[in-house]
């Protein structure tokens, strides 16, 4: 007997696995922010320099770039369902490791190979979002999937300043294999909760006269995207305007991103003389804004669709506030330590992650069929940048000893990117060009 489709599912059970992508997210970003997090500790044990630390995130990040088009490929040949479980273990796997290497090089090698399962999530997610939601909702579910990557960040700083003593050699160590193990509670729940019909493929071959396909498909997925899933070849959506706006947008958006992210406890126990325990409160508050930014941002792009906006007009409006929110960072050279400057990160903290819901849902629009490549080759355009730029700014630290230019650099990219979404997204797919 086959199972239901999605449509046969009831909205319940959507946002519940729309919280169990949230849940994944908060795992993944946990196992990735305990080394941003114990990163002053682990620098001195391990002795090394700002270019060395750099080094193990430029390892994650070229590693997380392989595979998003790894897995990005193998999302749309492969029933999520098993895929999805598989690649949390595999990265969970490798965080249980760093509680246990001894050398640089074994830290280096589990920074490598978490980031390439780690990069599993997002092609998974997204395919799942975009099977169960319509267009008009993906902001909202998407914004609840980024929101738990702001949990995540959120809840390391309190594990790591309740559990972690910075005068005790190695104390670093459990935190990180504490944090692997609650993926495996998580992969009972996905399994409990998905069926193996629910999130499954669309064959490349279907065409949109295909009388299976209504019976087949999601009712999330309109009839526009059967067509674009159906009727277009993978490299044939490369060379269009739209794919043009999601490689600048997702560049922008990703290097600022993680700027904050992988040089945050550093830029202010160092670069302003904050304390350990002073700098973890700020990352606590710091992604708090964040999750209350990537949830508004989801709201308010509904809110103002059911007002009368369009989708698109809906999306670019709040991506532009997230922008300028963001922009306020390019004052933190001329700010010290004090109220100004925790404003400041607050409001970039906001914007920041309140960007990327409205830049899934735009991913979502090019392909049915092919969701699961797009995601995993823009996420290695994405990593690509970024992972480059930690090894520079680490060597730029290490000569200036000054964190303030890249923080103002990384702030203003996103005004960037809202105004080439404004500029050159195409109203209907007629308007693309290669």
């Amino acid at each position: 007997m086959s199972q239901p489709s999605p449509a046969a599912r009831s909205q319940v059970w959507v946002w519940w696995v729309c919280g169990l992508l949230l849940l994944a997210s908060t795992i993944n970003y946990m196992d990735r922010q305990t080394l941003a997090n114990t990163s002053v500790q682990i620098t001195r044990e391990f002795d090394l320099n700002e270019k060395e630390y750099g080094s193990l995130e430029t390892a994650f990040g070229l590693a997380f770039a392989v595979g998003a088009s790894l897995f990005g490929f193998i999302s749309d040949r492969t029933n999520v369902r098993w895929l999805y479980p598989v690649v949390l273990l595999l990265w969970s796997a490798m965080g249980f490791a760093t509680g246990l290497v001894e050398t640089y090089a074994g830290l280096l090698w589990c920074r490598l190979l978490l980031g390439l399962f780690e990069a599993g999530h997002w092609p998974c997610a997204l395919r799942t979002t975009q099977r169960l939601l319509p267009p008009d909702k993906r902001a909202l579910g998407n914004s609840v999937l980024q929101s738990g990557t702001a949990i995540g960040a959120m809840v390391t700083p309190l594990i790591i300043k309740n559990m972690v003593d910075e005068h005790v050699r190695g104390s670093w160590r459990p935190a990180f294999q504490i944090v692997a193990a609650v993926g495996v509670g998580w992969v009972v729940l996905w399994l409990l909760s998905i069926r193996s019909g629910d999130l499954r493929t669309i064959p490349s071959t279907v065409t949109p006269s295909d009388p299976q396909e209504p019976a087949t498909g999601s009712s999330s997925l309109t009839a526009q995207e059967h067509v674009n899933g159906a009727g277009r070849s993978f490299f044939s959506l490369l060379p269009t305007r739209r794919f043009l706006v999601l490689i600048i947008v997702v560049i922008a958006i990703n290097l600022c991103w993680h700027q904050f992210r992988v040089w945050m406890m550093k830029f202010l126990e160092q670069g302003r003389n904050y304390s350990r325990n002073e700098s973890l409160d700020v990352n606590f508050w710091f992604n708090v804004m964040t999750d209350i930014g990537c949830l508004s941002a989801g709201l308010g792009t509904a809110a103002l669709f059911r007002a009368g906006w369009t989708v698109h007009g809906a999306r670019c409006t709040v991506f532009g506030i997230c922008s300028f929110l963001v922009a306020l960072g390019g004052l933190i050279p001329w700010l010290p330590s004090g109220p100004g400057l925790i404003c400041v990160l607050m409001a970039v903290g906001i914007g920041a992650l309140g960007l990327f819901p409205c830049y899934y849902a735009l991913s979502q629009e090019l392909s049915t069929a092919h969701q699961g490549k797009i995601t995993g080759l823009l996420g290695t355009i994405a990593w690509v940048f970024p992972s480059l730029w930690h090894y520079g700014f680490g060597a730029w630290v290490d000569r200036n000893k000054s964190y303030d230019i890249g923080m103002m650099l990384a702030s203003l990219l996103p005004v960037l990117a809202w105004v080439a979404m404004c500029l050159l997204w195409p109203k209907n797919v007629d308007e693309e060009v290669g």
